[in-house]
Parts: structure tokens; sequence; C-alpha cells
């Protein structure tokens, strides 16, 4: 046998064999999460969350809604914040410097004045140009926070500064929060005496295309265009699979940026959010995972399995590249700052289970998937190629994608059942199998850019999401 047949029975198998472990994760994930979402479902039928309305024992929470350019969104989404059935909530809205008329609108439509007001600078911030509240009594429970632009990061934290709660809640601005969502969020704090929670986190699901009145959501249907449809199976497999299985193994890596409750004691402790990175939202979580392994104490972050938040998705290819760029460059950003978690026993399953997942199935997979492609027609071009075992392993990963999303569709469908309509859920199953072969590539082309963008030092940024906005969405 000859080196060129050596190289190419290395590359092949070397390309099996990582393709069956990411398969043997995806198969484990399914199941964990496939069970832990039909507990929590049967469970939470049971359970009446309107108890926590009047106990003296339920946590008060500071909801921060960073805003940037929201002025299609900011009224409706600052109401749908406001009827949230929570007792001892405030709302934190803070406009980071927005170029159009995002604070002006809020202004006129909440009858807000500049008033004085003392906050504790736990952590250092952008300067804060004026602090606001309601004239209306009806609105006591909103501050409008106006200040020079900082980035997502640099608002947040001056939401926590404000804010002067046991937790808070960071969400994006942009969201449709359940009424009932932070009943539910609230809960694990109350029932759980044995670890201390320092985090929750919640399903996010989309909106494009769907009925929104006064700021809730009336009837969800399948989007009409292909990119947020694939991204609506994309979420189901994240959200509904993903995160609810690394929950159970306390490894949770991420909460999403749109949505999440925090421990507000533990996040001043560990430095509140980073500004130095665009993916704040992933490290904070990894930061105060961290700071609780290094002095050995208990703690859990959980996750509810249950579509509590709602958003817009990026509505083309253009927009929705630059989301996954920075996502991509995010991911580097906390794998390479808490490194020194990468295979250590100090902790725990986030050492020796998350952070090499996503350094290996995340960081690394574009790479894998484009060195194959490479390969396979470099292969095909000096006759290394093995026809019958690339195609057997071609069919296999497409049929394995196939059924993941679509077990995604109908674990989403046996439990909650969001998409009603029969042509939504076939809409959604033709998309699981379109997929593979219109939507991924990109994904990985997203990838290689955010990796190249990164290590070329290539000043990107954060990159504005343009919005159709929830009071513009069609009727049928």
């Amino acid at each position: 046998m000859d080196i060129a047949s050596h190289i190419s029975y290395f590359f092949q198998y070397t390309i099996f064999f990582y393709c069956m472990s990411i398969i043997a994760s995806y198969v484990i994930m399914a199941i964990v999460s496939g069970v832990s979402v039909y507990r929590y479902y049967k469970r939470s039928r049971n359970e009446d969350y309107r108890q926590l309305l009047s106990s003296p024992y339920a946590p008060s929470i500071s909801i921060i809604a960073p805003a940037y350019n929201e002025s299609a969104t900011i009224v409706d989404n600052i109401r749908s914040l406001m009827n949230l059935h929570y007792g001892k909530l405030t709302v934190i809205v803070v406009n980071d410097g927005s170029k159009d008329d995002t604070r002006d609108r809020a202004i006129e439509a909440y009858d807000l004045e500049k008033v004085p007001f003392a906050y504790n600078m736990g952590v250092k911030t952008k300067e804060v140009r004026g602090v606001y509240k309601s004239k209306n009594p009806a609105f006591s429970k909103l501050i409008f926070v106006d200040k020079h632009n900082g980035g997502k990061a640099d608002a947040i934290n001056v939401g926590i500064n404000v804010s002067q709660t046991d937790l808070f809640a960071c969400i994006d601005v942009d969201c449709i929060i359940e009424s009932d969502a932070f009943l539910k969020m609230a809960h694990p704090y109350m029932v759980n005496d044995k670890e201390r929670i320092i985090a929750v986190g919640g399903i996010v699901w989309l909106t494009n295309d769907a009925e929104i009145k006064e700021g809730q959501l009336i009837r969800l249907r399948s989007p009409e265009t292909f990119p947020p449809r694939m991204q609506v199976v994309e979420y189901f497999r994240a959200f509904l699979l993903g995160r609810t299985a690394w929950s159970t193994f306390n490894g949770l890596l991420l909460i999403s940026g749109a949505f999440g409750l925090f421990d507000r004691e533990i996040a001043v402790a560990a430095g509140g959010y980073n500004h130095n990175t665009v993916g704040e939202d992933m490290e904070l979580v990894m930061r105060m995972h961290a700071y609780m392994r290094e002095r050995k104490l208990p703690y859990r972050v959980e996750y509810i399995p249950d579509p509590l938040c709602w958003t817009e998705a990026p509505g083309n290819f253009n927009i929705l590249g630059r989301q996954r760029n920075r996502w991509t460059r995010g991911t580097i950003e906390c794998l390479m700052i808490h490194k020194k978690m990468f295979f250590n026993p100090r902790y725990g399953a986030l050492g020796l289970l998350s952070y090499p997942y996503w350094f290996f199935a995340e960081w690394l997979a574009p790479f894998v998937e484009a060195g194959g492609i490479l390969f396979v027609i470099l292969a095909a071009i000096f006759g290394w190629l093995n026809i019958p075992f690339f195609m057997w392993l071609t069919i296999c990963l497409f049929a394995f994608s196939f059924c993941l999303s679509t077990f995604s569709i109908w674990l989403q469908m046996v439990t909650y059942d969001c998409y009603k309509g029969k042509r939504d859920l076939l809409s959604l199953t033709l998309t699981a199998f379109i997929e593979p072969f219109w939507y991924h590539p990109r994904v990985v082309y997203w990838a290689l850019k955010g990796n190249y963008d990164f290590f070329s030092k290539k000043n990107v940024g954060w990159g504005e999401m343009t919005r159709q906005g929830f009071a513009n969405k069609k009727k049928k």
C-alpha cells in the first residue's frame, strides 16, 4: 500500500470516527432531553404557579432589557414586559445610545420624566445620561435608563447597577415574554434548598409571520420564507434538545442573551458582563460556573424546557450571516478565556463534558466538514475515494440529521404543541429534509468566516440587526 493510500485511509477513518462520536453525543442528548422535557411537562401541568404571586418567599426580580435602535418594537415590548404576572417585579429598559428615536417613543408612550436616582456602581460602566420614571402611577415599576453607547454588555451592567432586587433577568427588548414566564423561572430558586441556583434559562422560539397583537402572541405560524423557517427547526434542536440535556448534567454553558434569570449577588461578585467579548452571555455563565466551582460551593444552573420567550429571527441570509459570524467569534473568545476548564476535573461536568463538546463539536466542526469536502474532491481527482464508503456515510449522516430534526419537531408537538396547524408541521418537516443541503452549508461558511475574522483581528463588531417589528406583522 503506497503513501497516498495510507493518507486516504487515515482521513476517511478519522472523519468517520469523528462523525460517529458526534452522532453518539447527539443520541445521548436526545434521549436525556426527551425524558427531561416529558417529565417537566407532566409536572408543570399540575403545578399552581399562581401561588408564587402572594408568597412572601418569592424572590424579587428586575427585568433588564437593553435597547439599541429598537424604535419599531420599543413601545409594544415595554407593554409586554409590564403585563407579566409577577408580584415583586421591576422593569429596567436601558437605551444604549440609540441613533434612532427609541428614547423619544418610550418617553411619549409612557409619560416619562427625568428623575434623580441613586444606585450602586457595583460594575463599572459607560456614563449614564439620565434615569426616567413615569408620571403615571400605572407604570410605577418601569425604570428607563438613557446612557452613552457601550454595547449590550455595558447596557446590562448599567441595569444590574440600577436594580435593587435578588435576581435580574436579562432579555432582549424585542422579545415577547409569556405572562407567567417569571413565575416558572423563579420556581427553581424557591424549591431547591440544597444547592444555590445561580442562573435559570428558558426556551426562546421564533415569531416570524406569527400574529401579534398589543405585545401578545395570538397565533403562531410556520414562517413563509426559508431563512426563518430553517431557524425554527434549528432552535427546536438547540433549545429543546441540547440545552435541556446539558442542564440535566449541570453543564449548561450558555443561557441565551434573549432570556435568562440570574442571581444578582453572584453575577456582581463574578464581575458582571464582560465588555471585551461579543459572546457576553455565554462568558458570564462560564465565569459564574467557575466562581462557584473554585470556591467549592454547591450550586446549579437550571433550564426550563418551556417556550417562555418569543423573538424575531433574522429574515434574510445577509443579516443571519452577520449574526452567526458574531456567535462564532463569541464562542472562540469564551473558550479561549476559560481554557483552564478544558478536561479539568476541578470544574466537574463543565470541564470534562461541556467544554470538550463545545471545543470539538461546535468550534472544530466547521473545519472538519470543510476539510472533509476538500478531501473528497482531491480523493475523487486522484482516485483515492472509496465511493461505496463515501455514499454510505453521506446517506447515514443525512438520515440522522433528518431524524434528529423531526424528533425535535415531534417532541414539541406532543408536549407544547405550539404549531397546531397540520400545514405548519408539514412545512417544518419538509424544511428539516431540505436543511442539510440548503441551509447547513451556509452555517459552515459563516462559522469559517467568523474564525477568519477573529484570527485576522478584523474589526467586525456587533453588527446591526434590522427587524420588521411586531407591530407590523402580517395578518391572515
